[in-house]
């Protein structure tokens, strides 16, 4: 298997870094750090890792002065699992799932997943089960449905669900062999426009105006990952768009949060000119989504010249499921990871990574992906389109190998994580939250703006220093 530096080395290459920018990097930490036949600490670590030393290049490009990056795994671990370690005035998370959420069997003895997290989603399971909001409804309606019949069938009506796959049953679809020929990061160029200069500043991101379209995990990981470098991060949510609170504090340090309704024309042009302005513009909206609104790659490189747009997908954007919604846990549960894990646990039935590793290591690539287009941007002009899924990065992080008695690995203790947290204020309380595990030596990682409730800003940018 490879060692950590190698998949960092791998992923720098990929995304067109240079070989010897790795030597400013170290890794410290063994393998394993939580129970699991997957190698989540080293996908926490390299991806960290990678979005850390891309800041640290970009400072490079900007300043002239490098420097060097270290990233620990069990602080890169712990920072993946960051939404369960965040406390508000001294308070745990809530129940992380709606109380249909889960997993139940089919009439074929099959196993299928269902979010409900929002509202809409959970009307559109019972509408299609005809049944009542409750757990003992779900599971007897269900047992009237064939496992695949009902996924098919709950895509069509605008469900979320998964049916529990193998490894094998997966890889024998068309849509995996449609994936297996993306890159984990697509980086292309699509259209002209001549190289920005960077704006003044002291941190690597600094004066860079980021646009962020996205919710629950990978998006917003990637938003604040771009904020934690000095980026004026603005997330755009709708008032009426439901949302996981928990979520949105935890992945709202560092920015700005505007409501902007994108279904009127008023909230149309309002968007409009934020992208006129921006440097990146990062959504994580279905493929034709935004494309439907006048948001596409191509309409933003018109709007903006220049721009970096940044695309997140559940499944990627090619192949017949590209327009699937998804969430993490469905895409462990149909690529094979839960069956996988469940085997390896001694479990029947499906158990989940011990962390939402696809999300959070996706939101680092994307990140990732983000700086290293506007490096290029800046070099060689254009306007770039950076292409990431949850589904990809489980194929590379399948593709890392597995763990022999990773589950004999205890998890993490309070004792353990306590080291990578601090305290902080924020619009909902003081807050203790995992600060970020990519130290650079002469441009720190820290947040610079408190958490805030959506839409506690105007929709503006903030004047450049």
């Amino acid at each position: 298997m490879q060692t950590p530096r190698e998949i960092l080395a791998d992923l720098w290459t990929l995304a067109g870094g240079d070989v010897a920018a790795l030597n400013a990097v170290t890794l410290t930490g063994e393998e394993p750090q939580l129970p699991s036949s997957f190698r989540v600490a080293a996908a926490a670590q390299t991806s960290i890792a990678a979005a850390g030393l891309a800041a640290a290049q970009v400072w490079q490009l900007r300043s002239g002065q490098s420097q060097d990056v270290a990233v620990d795994m069990r602080h890169a671990v712990v920072e993946c699992r960051s939404e369960r370690y965040l406390r508000v005035d001294g308070k745990p998370p809530p129940p992380a799932w709606d109380a249909i959420a889960g997993i139940y069997k089919t009439r074929d003895q099959r196993f299928v997943r269902l979010h409900t997290n929002f509202p809409h989603h959970r009307d559109a399971v019972c509408k299609v089960l005809n049944c009542k909001a409750e757990r003992e409804d779900v599971q007897a309606a269900l047992m009237q449905w064939d496992g695949e019949a009902f996924e098919t069938a709950a895509y069509a009506g605008g469900c979320v669900v998964a049916m529990m796959r193998s490894r094998e049953e997966w890889s024998n679809l068309p849509h995996a062999r449609a994936l297996a020929a993306l890159p984990l990061i697509s980086i292309e160029k699509i259209g002209e426009a001549a190289p920005r200069p960077w704006p003044a500043g002291d941190r690597p991101l600094a004066g860079l105006r980021v646009l962020d379209l996205s919710r629950v995990i990978a998006g917003p990981v990637a938003g604040r990952t771009l904020a934690v470098h000095g980026a004026d991060v603005l997330l755009i949510s709708g008032p009426d768009l439901p949302s996981i609170p928990w979520l949105t504090i935890d992945t709202g340090r560092g920015k700005l949060t505007s409501f902007v309704e994108l279904k009127s024309e008023q909230g149309k042009s309002v968007l409009r000119d934020l992208l006129a302005q921006a440097d990146i513009f990062s959504q994580g909206y279905r493929p034709q989504a935004l494309s439907a609104l006048g948001f596409s790659p191509q309409d933003a490189a018109r709007i903006n010249p220049g721009i970096v747009y940044v695309s997140l997908s559940a499944y990627g954007h090619a192949g017949p499921w590209a327009e699937r919604r998804g969430f993490d846990s469905l895409v462990q549960t149909a690529t094979g990871f839960n069956h996988a894990e469940g085997q390896a646990a001694g479990v029947e039935g499906p158990k989940e990574l011990p962390a939402q590793m696809l999300d959070h290591a996706t939101g680092y690539l994307m990140a990732f992906g983000a700086m290293m287009a506007k490096a290029r941007q800046s070099r060689e002009g254009g306007s770039w389109h950076v292409r990431v899924s949850l589904a990809r990065t489980g194929q590379w992080l399948w593709n890392l190998g597995r763990v022999a008695d990773g589950f004999k690995t205890e998890d993490l203790r309070g004792d353990a994580v306590s080291p990578f947290v601090e305290e902080m204020s924020s619009g909902f309380g003081p807050l203790r939250a995992v600060n970020h595990s990519a130290v650079l030596s002469k441009t720190p990682a820290f947040w610079a703006r408190p958490a805030m409730p959506l839409g506690s800003h105007p929709p503006q940018w903030p004047a450049r220093a």
